[in-house]
């Protein structure tokens, strides 16, 4: 590892490798196999008042000392601009070995014909109708490793497996078209582990399943407009809490990094301890420790050490989605915060930045049959399709691929179309039930992008079903 290039500065390098496979079966026809591998590092150097980076894919001795030079030079330029007067950043990376991710490797997986033969009995399954205009079967598999050393020590060191499959299917009749997929068009049913993931997907028999519901969808009427009861799934919830949750408590937001390309946040620094963000119902956790949940780690990319906190506890706002760097920046400010070791990069050649890991809505007490037997006039949806949020991650509008109404305590009619808008400030103190543990579902999606340059990073989010009062829904129409 290359030795500090400055006097007194200190150098951090992470090394990622990367080796993906994605095999897809489409209208029955295998699609040529997609591999991809990729390899390098990103060197950090920590001056008093300036943090520099530098990519390289050489990773020889020479490479690296090369991009710690780089990096040096850039951290100097912004300590000679006093971007982070008052801060002292070289205190900033942590020393010491951490223990290695305690992600299971989860159950071996078949070999690459036995796992496209079942793409292909998949695909053929969807096809039970003349109506069934395009269907598909896909599956991507990544295998990651990552080492992190810090002034030439060792930190961390974590390998996981990423399983991400996806079925797909299209039908149409006259003008109307409806898309059903077993984890949402944007692959929301994804984890890390081996077969046991397939398994839990759906994947496995789902083929004929989802074609039929996607008929069902063809032949239903238009959600209905207006103010109703809406319970929300765990393969929604999963969209609720990324996009007015998670991405509103990203420190490096508030604090502006982002206003010129992904936006700000509604959330401002005074609001942390005091802020009732949702009903007292709410709590948000942050724990890069659930079994098998897409992004689970012991360290952050940082090297800070990852641990389950609460975001939200009773409804109430506690922390910020914070590394250090952000932590440090807030607390010069006169604002002190408790944050999170989220300090994340899409891969070796981007530097790390405030991202949502693990982030999940606990489970409550009431059994998801109380909570429907609890309405008059409601609508469940379920599946994500499309989404609109404002640039402060608070007037929102999402689309759903399946409705069914809910009536006098009843599920009764399948609706498609369905959506629902409101404000991220208020729409969460209208949750009047969160589903038991038993009705828990672990989602996560590949696609959360951010940063300049951007970044496209994996996150993961656990929630039971939760019943929200009084939602603006609508149709397709609408």
């Amino acid at each position: 590892m290359p030795a500090p290039p400055s006097p007194g500065s200190r150098v951090t390098v992470r090394i990622v490798e990367d080796d993906a496979e994605r095999l897809m079966v489409r209208r029955s026809i295998v699609s040529p196999i997609e591999l991809s591998r990729d390899r390098g590092a990103m060197v950090t150097v920590w001056r008093r008042g300036g943090v520099g980076y530098c990519a390289s894919a050489d990773l020889s001795a020479d490479g690296l000392a090369r991009a710690a030079s780089i990096a040096d030079d850039w951290a100097a330029t912004v300590e000679r601009h006093g971007v982070f007067d008052g801060l002292d950043l070289r205190t900033l990376p942590e020393a010491g070995p951490l223990p290695t991710s305690g992600a299971a490797p989860g159950e071996p997986m078949p070999d690459r014909p036995a796992l496209i033969a079942l793409l292909r009995a998949e695909s053929a399954a969807m096809r039970i109708d003349p109506r069934i205009v395009s269907w598909s079967a896909q599956l991507r598999l990544v295998r990651r490793t990552q080492w992190l050393w810090v002034d030439g020590d060792l930190r961390s060191h974590e390998s996981v497996r990423i399983v991400e499959p996806n079925l797909e299917v299209t039908a149409a009749e006259g003008a109307v078209s409806q898309t059903r997929s077993l984890g949402g068009q944007y692959n929301g049913f994804c984890r890390q582990g081996g077969f046991e993931v397939i398994r839990a997907s759906g994947l496995e028999g789902g083929g004929e399943r989802i074609a039929r519901e996607a008929l069902v969808l063809l032949a239903a009427p238009e959600c209905p407009t207006g103010a109703r009861d809406l319970l929300l799934m765990p393969d929604q919830m999963m969209l609720q809490i990324h996009e007015s949750i998670g991405h509103p408590l990203e420190l490096d937001r508030i604090l502006g990094d982002e206003r010129n390309f992904a936006g700000g946040s509604f959330v401002s620094l005074d609001m942390f301890g005091r802020y009732a963000y949702g009903s007292p119902l709410l709590d948000v956790s942050f724990d890069p420790g659930v079994p098998g949940e897409l992004a689970g780690y012991a360290a952050d990319d940082e090297g800070e050490a990852a641990r389950k906190v609460w975001l939200i506890r009773g409804g109430i706002l506690q922390r910020p989605l914070g590394g250090k760097l952000s932590r440090a920046r807030s607390a010069a400010l006169g604002v002190p915060l408790e944050g999170t070791a989220n300090a994340r990069a899409v891969g070796w050649h981007r530097p790390a930045i405030d991202r949502m890991a693990n982030l999940n809505v606990e489970p409550g007490t009431t059994p998801f049959d109380g909570m429907v037997a609890s309405v008059e006039r409601g609508v469940l949806m379920r599946t994500n399709v499309s989404w609109s949020i404002d640039d402060a991650r608070n007037k929102f509008q999402f689309g759903c691929e399946w409705g069914q109404l809910i009536e006098d305590g009843r599920l009764t009619t399948v609706v498609r179309n369905p959506g629902y808008r409101g404000v991220s400030a208020t729409f969460w103190r209208s949750l009047a039930a969160v589903g038991d543990a038993a009705s828990v579902e672990v989602h996560g999606t590949p696609f959360c992008g951010k940063g300049e340059p951007g970044q496209v990073v994996r996150v993961g989010h656990a929630s039971p079903p939760c019943l929200f009062r009084g939602v603006d829904v609508f149709g397709g129409g609408s």
